[in-house]
């Protein structure tokens, strides 16, 4: 089996069993793969059969009936805005003045079609284990299509959203969702969080949350483990302890277990700590 970059599984039981122009040539080809010369490791390679699908998403395979959730690492950012998206923009003000009216209405009604299509394909409804890190979210268009995914995966129970640059996620909700991890992104806030009432696992290190007190935003949910490592809150006083007073339930923080020092510091101990200058 071989996964292309765009997420396409090009295995025999994964592709349509109809005779596309795409299947038959990876199925049927007897025309001999080009061989590379690796520079690092002196091997000779050859390209995976995918290797020609590389830019191509899998619900843009002609019959393919490959979707969304039976795939698991899929790449979900677009390439660039559509057309109209430019022309909006002025970014494109060229193109769309050398055709006619007509011509723009037509080829709009029929990109139309072939999005509604693509997005029945997608069936993110269904994915119940999902990983969607590393998409490189450069341009506006491509953050609000990936915000519109998460917003449909009501089914997901695993979630990966590694190093993806997510500033908000508050207008997502994922209501059977139990393991997150948004190691690596720009959060600064709990309440940038998406909506988890089921979330048992999160991971939220190399983020920017500075602020503890938020973490009773989460005490109505049954987690169990936290990370927060490499955050800014990390190097606050009584880190450990603050943590565990906001989240009574949780068993475990950064990987470690509950210890008993981890228990809310009294008053008399933190006036111990004080130093009296006579």
């Amino acid at each position: 089996m071989s996964e292309s970059s765009s997420g396409v599984n090009t295995s025999s039981d994964s592709l349509p069993k109809s005779h596309t122009s795409q299947g038959s040539e990876l199925r049927d080809t007897h025309t001999p793969l080009s061989v590379e010369q690796s520079p690092d490791s002196g091997f000779v390679t050859t390209p995976l059969p995918s290797n020609r699908f590389r830019f191509i998403s899998w619900h843009r395979l002609e019959e393919s009936d490959v979707r969304g959730d039976q795939l698991s690492c899929p790449r979900v950012r677009e390439a660039g805005p559509s057309e109209e998206e430019l022309y909006l923009r002025g970014e494109q003000y060229a193109l769309y003045a050398s055709g006619s009216r007509r011509g723009r209405r037509r080829r709009g009604e029929e990109d139309q079609v072939q999005k509604w299509e693509e997005r029945l394909q997608e069936n993110w409804e269904n994915c119940v284990e999902l990983n969607l890190s590393y998409q490189d979210l450069g341009d506006p268009y491509q953050l609000e299509n990936f915000i519109r995914i998460l917003r449909r995966l009501i089914r997901v129970e695993r979630l990966q959203l590694v190093d993806n640059a997510l500033k908000d996620l508050s207008s997502v909700r994922l209501p059977r969702c139990k393991y997150l991890n948004l190691h690596r992104n720009h959060l600064t806030s709990i309440r940038q969080l998406p909506k988890m009432p089921q979330i048992q696992h999160l991971c939220l290190s190399e983020n920017g949350i500075g602020a503890l007190g938020e973490l009773s935003l989460l005490g109505a949910t049954p987690l169990q483990s936290l990370t927060l490592r490499r955050n800014p809150c990390e190097f606050l006083e009584d880190y450990r302890p603050r943590v565990f007073s906001c989240l009574p339930k949780l068993c475990v923080l950064d990987g470690i277990p509950k210890l008993p020092e981890d228990s809310v510091p009294s008053p008399m101990s933190a006036a111990s700590r004080l130093c009296t200058i006579l």
